[in-house]
Formats: structure tokens, sequence, C-alpha cells
């Protein structure tokens, strides 16, 4: 179970949508947070990853350790 609370103009604009398709606010409150959880999730992982510490390699070491 969630709740949300959204400001006059966005739920207004919800439940016209959702009075013109015939679907549920609900319907779309899921969809919208399936659809942006993903990226979410990306963001997460993305920035935690820039902030350890790599090593890097000049191009003649990849060269090297390629054989090229």
């Amino acid at each position: 179970m969630l709740a949300i609370r959204l400001d006059t103009d966005t739920q207004n604009r919800l439940e016209l949508l959702a009075r013109k398709t015939g679907r549920t606010k609900t319907f779309y409150a899921r969809q919208a947070i399936l659809q942006h959880l993903e990226d979410l999730e990306d963001i997460y992982l993305a920035t935690k990853r820039l902030r350890r510490i790599a090593k890097t390699y000049s191009a003649g070491e990849v060269k090297r350790e390629l054989d090229l």
C-alpha cells in the first residue's frame, strides 16, 4: 500500500486522464513508478560506481596488454 500527495494540477490531470481512458488513477501511478524505477536504480548504481577510484590505463598499456 502506498499513499502519495499530489499538487492540485497534477491530481486534476490524473483524474481527467483516468476518466477519458476508463482506467484508474492507481493504474497510471503504478505505470509511472514501474517505468521510472529501473532508471532510478541505474542512476544509483552508476553514481555509486563513479565514487570508486578506478585504475586508468594509457593507450600504450592497453595495446601491450591486448598485443596490438
